[in-house]
């Protein structure tokens, strides 16, 4: 999602919304193999293990860079960006928890450094844009990086995938979520172990909710290897649909998420879980420092919009780091970031920071 302009209080939104976004969806469905809806329950149905094509049928909706004729969000024109002055190289030091590391916590001890996307489709990030062996040797190229900017921190790579998907179609049970089956969710992790890589799992709900599609994945969320993302944009109100409104969630939401996942860790004995949390504006997590602090759940609070170098780093200071209780991370968009004559920020850059980003996110 583009940035609000710093120099607005409000971003203003004019939406088109057309219904080509409703075909787009009914593709992406087809491709992935969806799962039926399940009767209403506190808890959904398993997950679906029906076989799916290899390669998706259509072109999905792109939730965060939409085709030209299905929703568009416009972005804030871009001051121009100045040439970087130079200055003396520093350090700064890493987020700092206000509670106990317990053993084998990631955090800050490591640097997460994710791919973000979903293999079904080449236009929501890079996980899916290019073929996995090549996809592969991209992230080692990245990781490489920030191992070179920062060598006193090692780096994890991860993989993000989309397992929830917010949709604009609203499927058979009216929830304007699409969920992975079992068969994409283990694609992305055969992927991981060739690079001993974490994956996150990246719930998106749509009219449906964090209480009713995390526990279908609770069987992966066993591993030691595997964590949560929540994404409040596409978190909608009951007669909201994705793609023309800003979403968002509750403490509330997050906190039944650190409760889930702090359950799994002293049941199955497991190293702290990392729970990444999108935000880009204020309105997207309301109540947020009445977010439980767990030590056996690592919250990171993940600067999560699309900009100029400067609409992004303001973001970052006057809506992200305030209210990480935890930790902070930073996203970087490989396309959207360098649209209007833009660029990417450097790894020196976002070192610069305060408090410097534990978790890095490349779509």
């Amino acid at each position: 999602m583009a940035l609000p302009d710093p120099n607005q209080r409000r971003m203003t939104t004019r939406i088109t919304a057309r219904p080509a976004i409703l075909a787009a969806t009914a593709l992406l469905l087809a491709a992935c193999g969806s799962e039926p809806p399940a009767a209403p329950s506190p808890r959904p149905a398993p997950a679906d293990t029906a076989a799916e094509p290899d390669q998706p049928a259509g072109v999905p909706v792109d939730v965060h860079e939409p085709p030209a004729d299905t929703v568009r969000l416009p972005a804030p024109e871009p001051e121009p960006e100045p040439e970087p002055e130079p200055r003396p190289a520093r350090r700064r030091q890493p987020a700092v928890s206000p509670v106990p590391v317990l053993p084998g916590a990631l955090l800050p001890r490591q640097r997460i450094v994710a791919f973000y996307g979903n293999p079904a489709s080449t236009r929501m990030g890079i996980l899916g844009e290019l073929p996995p062996d090549q996809m592969l040797q991209r992230l080692d190229r990245e990781v490489a990086a920030w191992r070179e900017a920062d060598p006193a921190t090692p780096v994890k790579p991860a993989l993000h995938l989309i397992t929830v998907m917010a949709a604009g179609d609203p499927g058979p049970d009216s929830l304007y979520r699409i969920r992975m089956p079992r068969r994409r969710i283990e694609q992305v992790m055969s992927w991981a172990d060739r690079r001993d890589a974490l994956v996150f799992l990246d719930i998106q709900p749509g009219r449906s909710s964090v209480p009713a599609e995390l526990p279908r994945l609770e069987e992966w969320l066993t591993r030691p290897d595997v964590h949560l993302a929540l994404d409040p944009e596409w978190s909608m109100p009951p007669t909201a649909v994705p793609g023309t409104r800003i979403g968002s969630m509750t403490a509330r939401d997050v906190n039944f998420a650190v409760d889930f996942l702090a359950r799994i860790v002293d049941k199955h004995d497991l190293p702290p879980k990392v729970l990444v949390v999108h935000r880009f504006t204020q309105s997207m997590l309301r109540n947020a420092e009445q977010i439980r602090v767990d030590p056996r759940v690592q919250v990171v609070i993940n600067m999560d919009g699309w900009g100029p170098p400067s609409q992004k780093i303001h973001a970052y200071r006057d809506i992200v780091a305030p209210e990480a209780e935890q930790f902070t991370g930073f996203k970087l968009f490989f396309r959207n970031d360098r649209k209007n004559g833009s660029r990417l920020l450097t790894p020196a850059e976002i070192l610069e920071l305060d408090p410097v980003p534990v978790y890095i996110q490349y779509q």
